[in-house]
């Protein structure tokens, strides 16, 4: 990597519409051209896992996903495929039996037919000995009361508004899909688990998903709970996660400031580069000596250096002690990100879950596969940031940045400021001084 022309991974947009295959082919396309920006320790499988230190940690992708990228679905439901492709393979062969591989069917009018009907590479229900088809989803499905006590919510609330059955049920029945699927199999009451918190319309963690797309992983579980099921889904979610929320969280992990503390760096780097230039203005009119002029030197170095690094995200101040600026939702700690539920979490989650969920913050419960929906906007630290003055904002608290890597890319920023900093303060100077003396003020 060169020192001075290195660039942070460029940052790639979402494509509009939900996820496809053609969609995660573009990010991929997008990230070749920035693969030298990260280097191998910060790569994706590395992040994943859990081999690089804060601020790049599994934990610090979550944070990011949740509070700024606002598509952390993704990444759960992907590392809840990646344990249960392990825990599938590592069932007894006799349990492995009862779900075949699936291969998906490529006429769409297969969908929402009579398994009958369907063709023969889809294994025959006799064959397995299951003359009876129900979804059987053994976790209760209750609401919580706003002031919340297990007692009063075990004793008083008996009912949801909507529940993990009907949530699948749905689920199915809007993919035209009439029949019920193998109660035999090994692991289908979690399969239904993970219907209703990512697959389901309105889900509590719902995949940006085509209707289309919907419809095909849908009808696969309704015959098989082998990994295979989800091969359409799998490759676009990791297409995502590569190729879009890992270049772009590098490229964040990257700044040392949030974004108050950035551009308050960047207008000061500006206004040292204007007053330098009024200096320089004032030197020439006013009749004295032309190495008067060298006193824009210091203004120039300062004001470009500063404004070169803030360009990319970065505070030299906060930087001369490798350190980083405390996220929004990390000042405030754990007790300003307690969760709080509404009908639809409920209805996903069993009564002991729900109770050991509301003494967790929002950053634990975001690593679960099965939680709560996504949204912040009712964590204690949201309103307390709000009601935060700006200069509190902008000089925030400061911790050490542990990942080596990460210090090093900021060191080659830095420098990097500094050496544009000479180069543009050199010919601007060799300018000013060269300039006539006019005798006007």
């Amino acid at each position: 990597m060169s020192v001075l022309f290195y660039r942070r991974p460029d940052y790639v947009a979402k494509l509009p519409g939900p996820m496809n295959l053609a969609q995660c082919q573009v990010y991929v396309e997008r990230t070749q051209k920035h693969r030298r920006a990260i280097p191998p320790e910060l790569s994706f499988e590395n992040i994943i896992q859990n081999r690089a230190l804060p601020p790049c940690t599994l934990q610090d992708f979550m944070d990011y996903l949740v509070y700024v990228s606002h598509d952390a679905e993704n990444l759960q439901f992907w590392l809840w495929l990646q344990e249960y492709t392990k825990k599938f393979y590592s069932a007894p062969p006799s349990e492995q039996a009862l779900s075949l591989p699936w291969t998906p069917i490529d006429p769409p009018q297969t969908l929402g037919q009579d398994p009958s009907q369907l063709p023969s590479r889809t294994f025959d229900k006799q064959k397995i000995g299951v003359t009876q088809y129900e979804i059987n989803f053994d976790q209760p499905d209750l609401p919580m009361s706003p002031a919340f006590d297990k007692q009063s919510f075990t004793s008083g609330v008996t009912n949801s508004n909507r529940s993990a059955n009907e949530s699948v049920e749905d689920a199915y029945a809007q993919a035209g899909l009439k029949w019920h699927s193998f109660t035999i199999q090994p692991f289908r009451s979690e399969i239904n688990r993970v219907i209703s918190h990512y697959l389901a319309p309105n889900a509590p963690r719902e995949l940006n998903l085509s209707h289309k797309s919907r419809a095909a992983v849908l009808h696969a579980l309704q015959h098989t709970t082998h990994p295979s099921a989800f091969s359409i889904v799998r490759d676009m979610v990791e297409g995502t996660l590569r190729g879009q929320s890992h270049p772009n969280f590098i490229r964040w992990s990257i700044c040392n400031g949030n974004k108050p503390r950035v551009l308050f760096v960047r207008n000061s780097g500006i206004a040292h580069v204007i007053g330098a230039i009024i200096l320089a203005v004032f030197l020439v009119l006013s009749g004295r000596s032309r190495w008067w002029r060298l006193f824009v030197v210091p203004l120039f170095l300062v004001g470009f250096s500063i404004g070169v690094a803030a360009y990319k995200g970065l505070c030299v101040i906060v930087h001369s002690t490798h350190s980083r600026g405390l996220r929004p939702w990390e000042q405030f700690g754990d007790a300003a990100s307690l969760t709080s539920f509404d009908a639809d979490d409920e209805a996903t989650l069993s009564t002991d879950e729900v109770y050991s969920m509301s003494h967790r913050s929002k950053r634990a419960i975001s690593m679960d596969t099965f939680g709560t929906s996504n949204s912040f906007d009712h964590e204690l630290w949201v309103e307390k940031y709000k009601k935060k003055p700006l200069l509190q904002r902008i000089f925030t608290k400061q911790i050490w940045v542990q990942d080596e890597t990460i210090r090093l890319l900021q060191d080659r920023i830095v420098i990097q400021s500094y050496i544009w900093s000479v180069m543009l303060t050199i010919p601007l100077t060799a300018l000013i001084v060269a300039l006539p003396v006019f005798d006007v003020i």
